[in-house]
């Protein structure tokens, strides 16, 4: 199975000629299925867009759906930040196309109990299910279930997580001197709530994240049941926080992973943070805390809402280029000014009897530094850049007690046992 991080994909990319890209489409094409996050809608803009979205408001032709297919893809999660960027009937706009290209779509629907729910797709070697869920997103985009006297919510499916904010004796004394200047009283507690944020006393300053045990427990449930019709059981999972760097897991999600493995999952896939995270093996089962992006392209979406220029101070008459041009300063900051956004890997990983027998990482360049008509669109990486990506890769698995080895133009995670044969 081939497994991906987010797709952004603006651009239909089936005409292209390049080899490198070419051949990275041969990996995604070979296996018994291919994965990916559907990170942007798919209409006609038959729809208005919501106030707020999930950056800037992220939509394609419906026809990227069936470039998806060409490419491979019948596995994706559309529970992400971007979900509701375009409002319920943008979601329900984009699940239809989706699934009428071909693609199993995990992770909104009509209800909670839809959301949460495994979606399946039936290969010559097996069944495979996908549960799928959200951790950043805005309120309104979480589905809701009803008590029979009202409609369900239509949305996504949520992770919440709680965050608690470590500080010293001296930092919870500087707080209440704060709380005072601006007319308020902290209890003398060592756990105190001030504008929004909750403090808690330690010994060394930091955060500590929860996952939501309700969420937890209702996620775990679908797992359970999704591994009862399946084969092999997939668990998706996207989010944006981070521990102490934008490349390393918050609290919260290694605990939810761990949760999802020991429910049944056969292997959990993160995405979010737009960069590449460790791979943990938990109980012989892979996590992958981040596969970075698989296609990049926010830069060329075809129109913007004017809520977009409004936000960052841009004029609507110099369009979507004017608007990247103030956004990312002239490419001097924001996502093209950070290499690491541009670099990934594609991971094909093969089971049997739901024993994992082996994972490849094959190193992928999304052409940094390169115009916006072409950057964004993945290729396999050249040999100097695939070994710093595996090496990257590897320093960021290390902590987690991972091997990796740099083989033949590609990482090899070292398994305890890689008896099973190949599926």
């Amino acid at each position: 199975m081939a497994l991906t991080g987010d797709a952004i994909i603006t651009r239909p990319f089936s005409a292209q000629r390049d080899a490198g890209f070419l051949n990275l489409i041969e990996l995604t094409r070979a296996p018994d299925a291919a994965f990916t996050n559907l990170e942007l809608t798919l209409h006609d803009y038959e729809t208005y867009p919501r106030v707020e979205a999930g950056g800037i408001h992220l939509r394609a032709p419906p026809i990227i759906a069936r470039e998806l297919v060409w490419a491979g893809f019948r596995l994706v999660s559309f529970a992400n930040n971007h979900t509701m960027d375009w409002g319920v009937e943008g979601m329900r706009l984009t699940r239809r196309h989706a699934r009428d290209a071909g693609l199993v779509v995990a992770g909104v629907g009509e209800s909670l109990r839809e959301a949460r729910s495994a979606r399946f797709l039936d290969t010559a070697n097996g069944r495979v299910a996908l549960i799928a869920a959200a951790a950043t997103l805005k309120t309104e985009a979480r589905a809701g279930d009803s008590l029979g006297d009202m409609p369900t919510r239509p949305g996504l499916s949520p992770l919440r997580f709680t965050t608690e904010n470590v500080v010293t004796r001296a930092g919870l004394s500087a707080l209440r001197t704060v709380a005072t200047d601006l007319g308020k009283t902290l209890p003398q507690a060592e756990r105190v709530t001030f504008l929004g944020q909750t403090f808690v006393l330690g010994e060394r300053p930091g955060r500590q994240t929860t996952p939501h045990p309700q969420d937890l427990e209702q996620i775990a449930a679908a797992v359970r049941s999704g591994r009862e019709l399946s084969d092999l059981t997939i668990m998706s999972i996207h989010d944006h926080e981070n521990g102490a760097t934008r490349d390393v897991p918050a609290q919260f999600l290694s605990t939810f992973a761990r949760a999802m493995i020991d429910a049944g999952a056969d292997a959990v896939v993160g995405h979010g943070p737009h960069v590449l995270r460790g791979i943990e093996i938990y109980e012989g089962k892979p996590i992958f805390y981040s596969l970075g992006n698989f296609v990049f392209e926010p830069e060329t979406v075809e129109r913007l809402p004017l809520d977009d220029y409004e936000a960052i101070g841009a004029d609507p008459a110099n369009g979507v280029a004017g608007l990247n041009d103030v956004r990312y300063d002239n490419d001097r900051r924001g996502f093209p000014a950070r290499r690491k956004v541009w670099e990934s890997v594609v991971v094909v990983a093969r089971w049997r009897d739901r024993n994992v027998h082996s994972i490849e990482l094959h190193p992928i360049s999304l052409g940094f530094g390169k115009p916006r008509t072409i950057r964004g669109r993945p290729a396999l990486a050249d040999q100097e850049l695939g070994r710093k990506i595996i090496e990257d890769l590897r320093r960021l698995s290390a902590p987690f007690g991972t091997r990796i080895e740099y083989r033949g133009g590609i990482g090899v995670v070292v398994l305890e046992s890689a008896s099973a044969q190949e599926q």
